[in-house]
């Protein structure tokens, strides 16, 4: 193999695809989907804040005044500190204005003017509570449209708050007693480091890791596609025969690899400056408000050196796969039948990525990420959670390294026969002759 022939393969691979609009459509896509779904939601939600008009009719007498006292309360757009029993989320998305109506003595025509209240848009909703609400009887909600689940489940919690408040006070218990005693006990999370416990959120590691996973999951997808796509091209337009007869097919699968990887490394550069940009705002917006001692997970040199050689690796493995596959057929449908098989060994690391980052240090954690084809992916999820033994990251590299060699011999060995196959449609044992004897 002559380097000087793959150098210059993989230059013209790399330059021909990055001049593409194409390439920098697809590389700015992902930025923009991240900033979309991280900003634009929240703007959403803080200027969709839902306002409802209700009615409470109260047969019991002991429930309707606590119920809109305690309603009228959530209208303010500072959201009150979340206390045992209490709805959270709901309380900056929902408001009330609501009033009390005492039942009358026709409760049928009652009924029949709260919905024309609500017809005529008077009010939005009128709530019935009967006297069977503290046996667990359920309380009528009446509005034009009962698809508000938000605004439902706001109401649903102030309404068990205040209906569990009157019934341990008729049980001569003071409610305020059973609050306190029934606080929830808050977790001080502590990662334990060789220099010492230092307080640090569990969910940003395990976010961080997603992050890391998922940048990798859609490289590898998206860039061995390009190669199986730009091995089908070549072989559909016959210029390979023009090209083998100056490099060898060796030569050119290295070369191609080699400059679709570079490709993928300035797309995921691209992808990493970006979510740096977009996150950096709201990090230091978390370190301003952080209590004394508790720090944010880092990405640091050395997760980010395994991250980088992972999605080399990575990459050459599955890419190895995906030019083998392209070479083997000779059109796109009949590629993307074989190419399930290579899908297979990507979705299994999805499936058992939240296993893993629960507990990356588990007997299933640990094998799945010294199998080749999962260590790209799951490996940097156990390094970003917590760093394994120096022994199973020296394992996982050398079964890799070893897997790749071995795909790149047979791949190429394909390569050599199939680049050149054209017509039917060969089956796995005419491919698997094509290793032995090529």
């Amino acid at each position: 193999m002559q380097l000087k022939n793959v150098a210059v393969i993989a230059k013209r691979e790399y330059m021909q695809r990055v001049k593409t609009k194409a390439f920098w459509i697809t590389t700015l896509i992902l930025p923009l989907f991240v900033t979309s779904i991280s900003i634009v939601p929240t703007l959403l939600l803080k200027n969709s804040k839902a306002s409802q008009k209700i009615v409470v009719v109260d047969e019991t007498g002991k429930v309707g005044s606590a119920l809109v006292a305690k309603m009228n309360s959530q209208a303010v757009e500072t959201p009150k500190k979340q206390e045992f029993g209490r709805r959270g989320g709901e309380d900056q998305m929902v408001s009330f204005d609501a009033e009390t109506e005492a039942p009358g003595a026709d409760r049928t025509a009652q009924r029949a003017d709260l919905d024309k209240r609500v017809l005529g848009k008077q009010i939005d909703a009128w709530v019935w509570v009967g006297p069977g609400v503290f046996q667990g009887k359920q309380v009528e909600y009446h509005a034009r449209s009962v698809s508000n689940v938000l605004t439902q489940a706001a109401l649903r919690d102030d309404l068990s708050e205040v209906v569990r408040q009157v019934r341990f006070r008729d049980a001569g218990i003071d409610p305020a007693r059973v609050d306190e005693l029934s606080r929830s006990v808050k977790l001080e999370t502590q990662k334990v480091s060789a220099s010492g416990s230092r307080a640090e959120g569990g969910l940003g590691a395990a976010a961080l890791a997603m992050v890391l996973f998922f940048i990798l999951y859609i490289s590898i997808i998206m860039w061995g596609q390009q190669v199986m796509q730009g091995v089908l091209e070549e072989k559909g337009s016959r210029v390979i025969e023009v090209v083998i007869s100056c490099v060898t097919p060796f030569e050119l699968m290295m070369g191609k690899l080699l400059g679709i990887c570079l490709l993928g490394l300035t797309q995921l550069g691209v992808w990493l400056a970006t979510v740096l940009v977009v996150t950096t705002p709201g990090l230091v917006a978390a370190v301003m408000v952080l209590p004394a001692g508790v720090s944010l997970p880092t990405l640091s040199p050395v997760m980010l050196i395994n991250f980088v050689l992972l999605f080399i690796l990575g990459f050459l493995a599955y890419a190895t796969l995906y030019a083998g596959i392209g070479a083997s057929f000779n059109n796109i449908q009949e590629a993307q039948q074989a190419a399930g098989i290579a899908m297979t060994f990507v979705i299994i690391p999805v499936m058992v990525m939240y296993p893993v980052i629960n507990d990356p240090n588990s007997r299933m954690a640990t094998v799945l990420s010294l199998i080749p084809m999962f260590t790209p992916l799951l490996m940097p999820l156990r390094i970003a959670i917590d760093m394994p033994p120096i022994w199973q990251l020296a394992l996982a590299y050398a079964l890799t390294i070893g897997f790749v060699i071995g795909m790149v011999w047979i791949c190429a060995r394909i390569y050599r026969v199939g680049i050149l196959m054209y017509g039917k449609k060969p089956t796995f044992a005419e491919i698997w002759k094509w290793t032995r004897y090529a």
